[in-house]
Protein backbone atom coordinates (compact mmCIF):
# COMPACT_ATOMS: atom_id res chain seq x y z
CA UNK A 1 0.00 0.00 0.00
CA UNK A 2 2.87 2.39 0.83
CA UNK A 3 4.47 1.71 -2.56
CA UNK A 4 1.17 2.38 -4.32
CA UNK A 5 0.76 5.70 -2.50
CA UNK A 6 4.26 6.77 -3.53
CA UNK A 7 3.53 5.76 -7.12
CA UNK A 8 0.32 7.79 -7.13
CA UNK A 9 2.16 10.80 -5.74
CA UNK A 10 4.83 10.57 -8.45
CA UNK A 11 2.12 10.17 -11.09
CA UNK A 12 0.26 13.31 -10.08
CA UNK A 13 3.51 15.25 -9.64
CA UNK A 14 4.75 14.41 -13.12
CA UNK A 15 1.32 15.11 -14.60
CA UNK A 16 1.23 18.47 -12.83
CA UNK A 17 4.66 19.40 -14.14
CA UNK A 18 3.64 18.52 -17.67
CA UNK A 19 0.44 20.59 -17.35
CA UNK A 20 2.37 23.60 -16.07
CA UNK A 21 4.87 23.40 -18.92
CA UNK A 22 2.11 23.04 -21.48
CA UNK A 23 -0.04 25.89 -20.20
CA UNK A 24 2.35 28.41 -18.69
CA UNK A 25 5.60 28.00 -20.60
CA UNK A 26 6.11 30.95 -22.99
CA UNK A 27 8.35 29.10 -25.42
CA UNK A 28 7.20 26.44 -27.87
CA UNK A 29 9.89 23.86 -26.99
CA UNK A 30 8.77 23.96 -23.36
CA UNK A 31 5.14 23.48 -24.41
CA UNK A 32 6.16 20.50 -26.51
CA UNK A 33 8.11 19.13 -23.54
CA UNK A 34 5.03 19.55 -21.34
CA UNK A 35 2.89 17.73 -23.92
CA UNK A 36 5.44 14.91 -24.05
CA UNK A 37 5.47 14.64 -20.26
CA UNK A 38 1.66 14.41 -20.16
CA UNK A 39 1.60 11.77 -22.89
CA UNK A 40 4.33 9.77 -21.16
CA UNK A 41 2.45 9.93 -17.89
CA UNK A 42 -0.88 8.83 -19.36
CA UNK A 43 0.82 5.97 -21.24
CA UNK A 44 1.71 4.37 -17.90
CA UNK A 45 -1.86 4.01 -16.67
CA UNK A 46 -3.20 0.47 -16.35
CA UNK A 47 -6.26 -1.14 -14.76
CA UNK A 48 -5.87 -4.56 -13.17
CA UNK A 49 -9.13 -6.46 -12.63
CA UNK A 50 -9.98 -8.52 -9.57
CA UNK A 51 -9.22 -11.81 -11.34
CA UNK A 52 -5.81 -10.57 -12.49
CA UNK A 53 -2.42 -9.82 -10.98
CA UNK A 54 0.40 -7.71 -12.39
CA UNK A 55 4.04 -8.82 -12.34
CA UNK A 56 6.20 -5.70 -12.22
CA UNK A 57 9.69 -5.43 -13.71
CA UNK A 58 11.96 -2.40 -13.34
CA UNK A 59 14.87 -2.31 -15.77
CA UNK A 60 14.41 -6.03 -16.27
CA UNK A 61 14.41 -6.92 -12.56
CA UNK A 62 11.43 -8.44 -10.79
CA UNK A 63 9.96 -5.98 -8.30
CA UNK A 64 6.76 -7.60 -7.04
CA UNK A 65 3.08 -8.35 -7.62
CA UNK A 66 0.57 -5.59 -8.30
CA UNK A 67 -2.88 -5.97 -6.74
CA UNK A 68 -6.15 -5.16 -8.58
CA UNK A 69 -7.03 -1.53 -9.16
CA UNK A 70 -5.76 1.51 -11.04
CA UNK A 71 -1.97 1.47 -11.25
CA UNK A 72 0.69 3.59 -12.89
CA UNK A 73 4.18 2.62 -14.00
CA UNK A 74 7.05 4.26 -15.85
CA UNK A 75 6.94 3.27 -19.53
CA UNK A 76 10.26 2.03 -20.96
CA UNK A 77 11.77 1.88 -17.48
CA UNK A 78 9.14 -0.44 -16.07
CA UNK A 79 7.08 -3.22 -17.59
CA UNK A 80 3.99 -5.08 -16.36
CA UNK A 81 3.01 -8.63 -17.24
CA UNK A 82 -0.67 -9.15 -16.40
CA UNK A 83 -1.61 -12.74 -15.46
CA UNK A 84 -5.16 -14.14 -15.42
CA UNK A 85 -5.89 -16.20 -12.30
CA UNK A 86 -9.12 -17.83 -13.49
CA UNK A 87 -9.41 -21.55 -14.20
CA UNK A 88 -8.62 -22.42 -17.81
CA UNK A 89 -9.71 -25.42 -19.83
CA UNK A 90 -7.39 -26.36 -22.67
CA UNK A 91 -7.81 -29.29 -25.06
CA UNK A 92 -5.14 -31.96 -25.27
CA UNK A 93 -4.77 -32.66 -29.02
CA UNK A 94 -5.79 -36.06 -30.37
CA UNK A 95 -2.91 -38.49 -30.61
CA UNK A 96 -2.32 -42.15 -31.36
CA UNK A 97 -1.30 -44.27 -28.40
CA UNK A 98 -0.41 -47.98 -28.21
CA UNK A 99 -1.95 -49.65 -25.17
CA UNK A 100 -0.25 -52.29 -23.06
CA UNK A 101 -1.93 -55.07 -25.07
CA UNK A 102 -0.70 -53.53 -28.37
CA UNK A 103 -3.97 -51.93 -29.50
CA UNK A 104 -3.61 -48.56 -31.31
CA UNK A 105 -6.16 -46.00 -30.11
CA UNK A 106 -6.81 -42.31 -30.79
CA UNK A 107 -7.18 -40.37 -27.55
CA UNK A 108 -7.81 -36.73 -26.72
CA UNK A 109 -8.64 -34.95 -23.49
CA UNK A 110 -8.92 -31.66 -21.64
CA UNK A 111 -6.87 -30.23 -18.77
CA UNK A 112 -8.24 -27.74 -16.21
CA UNK A 113 -5.70 -25.52 -14.45
CA UNK A 114 -5.12 -22.07 -13.00
CA UNK A 115 -2.16 -19.85 -12.14
CA UNK A 116 -1.54 -19.97 -8.40
CA UNK A 117 1.72 -18.00 -8.23
CA UNK A 118 1.99 -15.36 -11.00
CA UNK A 119 5.67 -14.67 -10.38
CA UNK A 120 6.60 -18.34 -10.96
CA UNK A 121 4.44 -18.51 -14.09
CA UNK A 122 6.42 -15.59 -15.53
CA UNK A 123 9.92 -16.24 -14.21
CA UNK A 124 10.19 -20.05 -14.37
CA UNK A 125 8.61 -20.88 -17.73
CA UNK A 126 8.32 -19.07 -21.05
CA UNK A 127 4.72 -20.02 -21.91
CA UNK A 128 3.02 -21.69 -18.95
CA UNK A 129 -0.14 -22.64 -20.86
CA UNK A 130 1.67 -24.35 -23.74
CA UNK A 131 4.08 -26.04 -21.34
CA UNK A 132 1.22 -27.41 -19.23
CA UNK A 133 -0.64 -28.77 -22.26
CA UNK A 134 2.44 -30.35 -23.83
CA UNK A 135 3.46 -31.99 -20.59
CA UNK A 136 -0.09 -33.27 -20.04
CA UNK A 137 -0.01 -34.73 -23.55
CA UNK A 138 3.26 -36.53 -22.84
CA UNK A 139 2.07 -37.93 -19.50
CA UNK A 140 -1.23 -39.05 -21.09
CA UNK A 141 0.69 -41.05 -23.68
CA UNK A 142 2.91 -42.65 -21.05
CA UNK A 143 0.06 -43.59 -18.70
CA UNK A 144 -2.18 -45.05 -21.42
CA UNK A 145 0.77 -47.03 -22.77
CA UNK A 146 0.88 -48.92 -19.46
CA UNK A 147 -2.80 -49.94 -19.32
CA UNK A 148 -4.78 -52.47 -21.33
CA UNK A 149 -7.66 -51.54 -23.61
CA UNK A 150 -10.35 -52.89 -21.27
CA UNK A 151 -9.02 -50.79 -18.37
CA UNK A 152 -8.78 -47.75 -20.62
CA UNK A 153 -12.44 -48.05 -21.62
CA UNK A 154 -13.72 -48.81 -18.11
CA UNK A 155 -11.47 -46.68 -15.87
CA UNK A 156 -11.29 -43.29 -17.57
CA UNK A 157 -11.77 -41.36 -14.36
CA UNK A 158 -9.02 -43.15 -12.43
CA UNK A 159 -6.61 -42.79 -15.37
CA UNK A 160 -7.41 -39.06 -15.56
CA UNK A 161 -6.68 -38.70 -11.83
CA UNK A 162 -3.35 -40.46 -12.25
CA UNK A 163 -2.39 -38.13 -15.11
CA UNK A 164 -3.48 -35.11 -13.06
CA UNK A 165 -1.31 -36.17 -10.09
CA UNK A 166 1.81 -36.54 -12.24
CA UNK A 167 1.29 -33.26 -14.13
CA UNK A 168 0.47 -31.28 -10.98
CA UNK A 169 3.68 -32.42 -9.29
CA UNK A 170 5.77 -30.97 -12.13
CA UNK A 171 3.79 -27.77 -12.74
CA UNK A 172 4.13 -26.70 -9.08
CA UNK A 173 7.51 -25.21 -10.05
CA UNK A 174 5.69 -23.14 -12.68
CA UNK A 175 3.13 -21.78 -10.22
CA UNK A 176 0.35 -23.82 -11.86
CA UNK A 177 -2.36 -25.74 -10.01
CA UNK A 178 -3.86 -28.52 -12.14
CA UNK A 179 -7.46 -29.19 -11.09
CA UNK A 180 -8.42 -32.09 -13.34
CA UNK A 181 -7.49 -34.03 -16.46
CA UNK A 182 -10.30 -35.82 -18.29
CA UNK A 183 -10.18 -38.20 -21.24
CA UNK A 184 -12.80 -37.22 -23.81
CA UNK A 185 -12.78 -39.41 -26.93
CA UNK A 186 -11.22 -42.86 -27.24
CA UNK A 187 -11.35 -44.05 -30.85
CA UNK A 188 -10.43 -47.69 -31.50
CA UNK A 189 -10.00 -49.48 -34.89
CA UNK A 190 -13.07 -51.00 -36.57
CA UNK A 191 -11.77 -54.57 -36.39
CA UNK A 192 -11.26 -54.20 -32.65
CA UNK A 193 -14.80 -52.83 -32.34
CA UNK A 194 -16.18 -55.88 -34.17
CA UNK A 195 -14.16 -58.22 -31.96
CA UNK A 196 -15.47 -56.47 -28.83
CA UNK A 197 -19.01 -56.72 -30.20
CA UNK A 198 -18.64 -60.46 -30.85
CA UNK A 199 -17.18 -60.95 -27.39
CA UNK A 200 -20.09 -59.07 -25.80
CA UNK A 201 -22.59 -61.12 -27.83
CA UNK A 202 -20.93 -64.38 -26.79
CA UNK A 203 -21.01 -63.25 -23.17
CA UNK A 204 -24.74 -62.50 -23.43
CA UNK A 205 -25.41 -65.92 -24.99
CA UNK A 206 -23.37 -67.56 -22.24
CA UNK A 207 -25.41 -65.83 -19.54
CA UNK A 208 -28.67 -66.82 -21.31
CA UNK A 209 -27.66 -70.50 -21.45
CA UNK A 210 -26.63 -70.46 -17.79
CA UNK A 211 -29.91 -68.83 -16.76
CA UNK A 212 -31.91 -71.36 -18.81
CA UNK A 213 -30.04 -74.29 -17.26
CA UNK A 214 -30.53 -72.88 -13.78
CA UNK A 215 -34.26 -72.47 -14.49
CA UNK A 216 -34.59 -76.07 -15.71
CA UNK A 217 -32.72 -77.33 -12.65
CA UNK A 218 -35.00 -75.46 -10.29
CA UNK A 219 -38.08 -76.68 -12.22
CA UNK A 220 -36.94 -80.32 -12.03
CA UNK A 221 -36.33 -79.97 -8.30
CA UNK A 222 -39.80 -78.57 -7.79
CA UNK A 223 -41.36 -81.33 -9.95
CA UNK A 224 -39.54 -83.98 -7.96
CA UNK A 225 -40.76 -82.44 -4.73
CA UNK A 226 -44.35 -82.28 -6.07
CA UNK A 227 -44.24 -85.94 -7.18
CA UNK A 228 -42.99 -87.01 -3.77
CA UNK A 229 -45.82 -85.18 -2.03
CA UNK A 230 -48.44 -86.62 -4.39
CA UNK A 231 -47.11 -90.11 -3.76
CA UNK A 232 -47.56 -89.62 -0.01
CA UNK A 233 -51.32 -88.83 -0.40
CA UNK A 234 -52.95 -90.92 -3.19
CA UNK A 235 -56.18 -88.88 -3.05
CA UNK A 236 -54.28 -85.80 -4.18
CA UNK A 237 -53.75 -87.45 -7.57
CA UNK A 238 -57.55 -87.56 -8.02
CA UNK A 239 -57.76 -83.83 -7.27
CA UNK A 240 -55.02 -83.22 -9.78
CA UNK A 241 -56.90 -85.17 -12.45
CA UNK A 242 -60.06 -83.18 -11.78
CA UNK A 243 -58.18 -79.90 -12.16
CA UNK A 244 -56.71 -81.12 -15.43
CA UNK A 245 -60.17 -82.05 -16.72
CA UNK A 246 -61.48 -78.62 -15.78
CA UNK A 247 -58.68 -77.00 -17.76
CA UNK A 248 -59.36 -79.20 -20.81
CA UNK A 249 -63.10 -78.55 -20.76
CA UNK A 250 -62.47 -74.83 -21.16
CA UNK A 251 -60.92 -75.36 -24.59
CA UNK A 252 -63.60 -74.95 -27.35
CA UNK A 253 -61.86 -77.38 -29.74
CA UNK A 254 -63.42 -80.81 -30.32
CA UNK A 255 -61.98 -83.53 -28.15
CA UNK A 256 -62.70 -87.00 -26.79
CA UNK A 257 -62.31 -87.55 -23.07
CA UNK A 258 -62.22 -91.10 -21.64
CA UNK A 259 -62.68 -91.18 -17.89
CA UNK A 260 -61.11 -94.03 -15.98
CA UNK A 261 -61.02 -94.63 -12.24
CA UNK A 262 -57.85 -93.32 -10.75
CA UNK A 263 -57.31 -96.53 -8.78
CA UNK A 264 -57.67 -98.76 -11.87
CA UNK A 265 -53.93 -98.89 -12.35
CA UNK A 266 -53.34 -100.03 -8.80
CA UNK A 267 -56.01 -102.77 -9.08
CA UNK A 268 -54.53 -104.06 -12.31
CA UNK A 269 -51.15 -104.11 -10.70
CA UNK A 270 -52.48 -106.11 -7.75
CA UNK A 271 -54.12 -108.65 -10.07
CA UNK A 272 -50.92 -109.05 -12.02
Amino acid sequence: MKTRNITQFVFFAVLLIGGILLLLAPELPLKISGLFVIGYTLAGIRVIYEYQRGVLFTLGKYRGILAPGLIWFLPVIQRIRIIDLRVRSVDIPEQEVITKDNVPVQVNGVVFFKVEYPEKAVLNVEDYQMATVLYSQTVLRDVIGNVELDDLLQKRESIGKKIRTIVDAITDDWGIDVYEVRLQDIIIPQDIKRAISRQAEAEREKRAVILKAEGELKASEQLREAAARLAEVPESITLRVLHTLADISGDPNQKVVILMPTDLGRKLASLA
